[in-house]
């Protein structure tokens, strides 16, 4: 079970967050209740992105001859991926949606139309529709102020930073990977619209 704070990468992107408070006087769970927690849905993702990682350092050990194989494989797994995420749309949310905006291994940042308390603690269910990640973890609020829009205007919505306060360390783990794909696609998009310009 991941507790420490140390500050990791955070990246610019969109997610959906559910958020639902946790009562002041209830400790936070166990890594084995927070295990028992899990949906179904969330369980059997977990285990197939454990399970497809286990198998990507394996196949990186192959030679040039079996490129072929790696990229069938790399199209299984992407079907599976949109298979589990259609059975992680359809289960039930609980709590309240929030508008993701950063995340990474050590918080995530959410928009909202309603100011957050400081140190209040949140169940979490994240959801990080492009690279397959969905997670249940306890956040605490670190920070709750008026978003500022690009033109520097106050806006009538909240930007509030959460740090995790109870995570299972195989989901810092993906949202760690999580973020750097996401920053090598936004550098490569730079890069391919610069060479455009």
């Amino acid at each position: 079970m991941f507790t420490d704070t140390s500050p990791y990468f955070s990246v610019k992107h969109d997610f959906t967050a559910y958020l639902s408070p946790w009562p002041k006087d209830q400790a936070l769970p166990t890594e084995h209740e927070l295990r028992a927690m899990l949906p179904t849905g969330l369980l059997l993702i977990n285990e197939v992105k454990t399970l497809e990682s286990d198998c990507l350092l394996q196949l990186r050990h192959l030679d040039d001859d079996a490129k072929s194989v790696v990229d069938y494989l790399k199209l299984q797994s992407r079907k599976i991926d949109l298979v589990l995420q259609y059975v992680l749309e359809s289960e039930q949310r609980e709590g309240e949606q929030y508008q993701g905006m950063y995340f990474g291994g050590s918080g995530i940042r959410v928009i909202n139309d309603s100011q957050l308390v400081e140190n209040d603690q949140y169940k979490i269910t994240l959801h990080i529709r492009d690279e397959l990640v969905a997670l249940l973890c306890f956040v605490k609020v670190t920070a709750s102020q008026p978003l500022h829009t690009d033109d520097n205007q106050v806006s009538d919505q909240y930007i509030s930073s959460l740090e995790f306060t109870q995570i299972l360390e195989t989901d810092v783990e993906q949202l760690v990977k999580a973020s750097l794909s996401v920053q090598q696609k936004q550098l490569k998009l730079r890069k391919q619209a610069k060479t455009k310009a």
